[in-house]
Parts: C-alpha cells; sequence; structure tokens
C-alpha cells in the first residue's frame, strides 16, 4: 500500500533503489523488488520487525552484501543518478555513500582520534592530507564536545551513548553526502535517544541525505520525511511521515508498541552535541 499522490517526481533522488533482489547462500531470497528512494538532502525511513531486511538493505547501497555471503540478484542502485551496483565498499564511500552499521562496531581498542582517522581511510589521497583530516575533526569535535575531551581516551571505556556519537562521528569524517544509519537508537537510554535524533537533524541540515533504519518508529517518522515499512523482504506501506503516523491501521498492524512516545528526559551535560557551532 502506498499513499496516493497526485505529484509526480520532478528532481532526480540522491538514491534510488529500484525493483532491488537480495539473496543470501544460506538463507534464500531475502529482498523482493523493493524501491526505496531519498531525495536530496532528505530523510527517510524504513521501518519493520527483526527478519524484515532493513540491514539487508543498507548493505545492498554499502556494498557491504559480500562481507555477509550475500549478492545483489535483480534491479538496480543509483546514487545522483549514477549506478552504484556492483560496487565494492570503498567505492561506495568515494562515491559519498557512508554507512554506520547496527551496534556502533567502533575499534575499542584504537583512541576516539584514532577511530575518527580511520574515517578516512577510504577516501581519495587528497583527501587524506593531514590538514583535511584535522579540519573534518574539528567539526566532528565541534559537534561532539564529549568526543574532544575524550579524544585520547580508547573508544573501548566510552559509554554507549558515547559510542554511537563516535560511530557517527567516524562515517561524517568520510565527507558523506548519503549517510546510512543502522538502528542508531539501539541499546540507548531515552535521554540519548533524543539526543541522537538532535544530531540526525543537524547533519541533514548540513545538506546530508539520511536513509535510516529504525525500530523506535516514533523517532524515526519524526525525523524522516517520508518512510517505507518492511515485512518479509517486501515494501508494504509507503508514504509520508505524517500519513504513516495518521493512520490508525498502519499504527495497529505495523508500527504497534514502538509507536508510542519516546519518554522525555534531559540528557547528561557532558553528553550534549553542541548544534550551534557545527557549521559547514
Amino acid at each position: 500500500m502506498t499513499e496516493p499522490t497526485d505529484e509526480a517526481a520532478a528532481v532526480e533522488p540522491l538514491l534510488r533503489l529500484r525493483d532491488v533482489d537480495v539473496h543470501y547462500g544460506s538463507s534464500g531470497h531475502v529482498l523482493h523488488s523493493v524501491t526505496v528512494e531519498v531525495p536530496p538532502a532528505g530523510i527517510v525511513a524504513v521501518l519493520g520487525p527483526n527478519g524484515a531486511g532493513k540491514s539487508t538493505l543498507l548493505r545492498a547501497v554499502s556494498g557491504t552484501l559480500p562481507l555477509h555471503d550475500g549478492r545483489l540478484t535483480g534491479g538496480g542502485i543509483t546514487v545522483a543518478g549514477r549506478a552504484l551496483t556492483g560496487r565494492d565498499p570503498a567505492a561506495s564511500v568515494r562515491a559519498g555513500v557512508v554507512q554506520v552499521p547496527e551496534g556502533r562496531r567502533v575499534f575499542g581498542g584504537l583512541t576516539v582520534a584514532e577511530n575518527l582517522r580511520a574515517g578516512t581511510l577510504g577516501l581519495r589521497r587528497s583527501s587524506r592530507r593531514p590538514a583535511v583530516v584535522g579540519a573534518s575533526a574539528d567539526r566532528v569535535f565541534d559537534l561532539f564536545p564529549a568526543l574532544a575531551r575524550r579524544s585520547t581516551r580508547r573508544a573501548g571505556l566510552l559509554s554507549g551513548g558515547e559510542q554511537q556519537m563516535l560511530a557517527i562521528g567516524r562515517a561524517l569524517m568520510a565527507q558523506p553526502r548519503l549517510l546510512l544509519l543502522d538502528e542508531p537508537s539501539l541499546g540507548l537510554a531515552p535521554a540519548m535517544v533524543a539526543v541522537i535524533g538532535e544530531v540526525i537533524t543537524a547533519i541533514n541540515r548540513q545538506g546530508v541525505g539520511v536513509l535510516l533504519i529504525e525500530q523506535n518508529a516514533a523517532m524515526a517518522l519524526r525525523l524522516a520525511s517520508h518512510a517505507y515499512v518492511l515485512d518479509v523482504g517486501r515494501v508494504r506501506l509507503a508514504g509520508t511521515s505524517a500519513w504513516l503516523s495518521g493512520s490508525d491501521e498502519v499504527r495497529r498492524l505495523y508500527l504497534g508498541a514502538a509507536a508510542d512516545d519516546v519518554p522525555d528526559a534531559a540528557p547528561a551535560a557532558d553528553e550534549r552535541p553542541d548544534l550551534r557551532r557545527w557549521v559547514p
């Protein structure tokens, strides 16, 4: 089911997946003719239960399917009109597509500063010059003052919220035009969930598109302009976030308790991002 609309798409989307099929070696057919679009500098959410294929969708875009014994078997993927299908992860990063994986996946034995520098490894040599890397790190530290204060601390010693900040900061070091976020609120306290939501909005306001995979439907629908609901590898619903949020049937069948409002809570002062200082 798709929200009725009379408007024709007039602008080339930043990201387009068209009729994408994905197979895994041992699990069979996982995505079935999935079509998803992210407009330029837009935020689009993908919702759905566990096992719906949400993370697989991100892997298809980021080029990491082969690392999980997966393969794209149908359809195509474009970024700003250029084919992304068949590229490896490094080529995807150079095309401006950067993923923040589920579970944060920071390098626990490296310091905060070293983790940030690791985010530049997929870039061209000209973008890895010390002056460029230093300027990018300064921007991340402007956004996350807590990371600046802990720049020499090993990432494994950070709190869950700080590790999520670091994972997002590391992705920003790669200068993305499209950020792929896989369950950024997973395992975080409500106070930190609110902070991560503010950060996503701030990043998007700098012109970075966001494809957000999220089980916290309330958060996702507040942030995104449009959303898709995946179920058993198929797009079951698609439309504006307002339409999805306002449909009693959608809430009952697909969003359930996850659509309840996140409790308001004030995050710790030293974990709050400084959104005022983060400028392009």
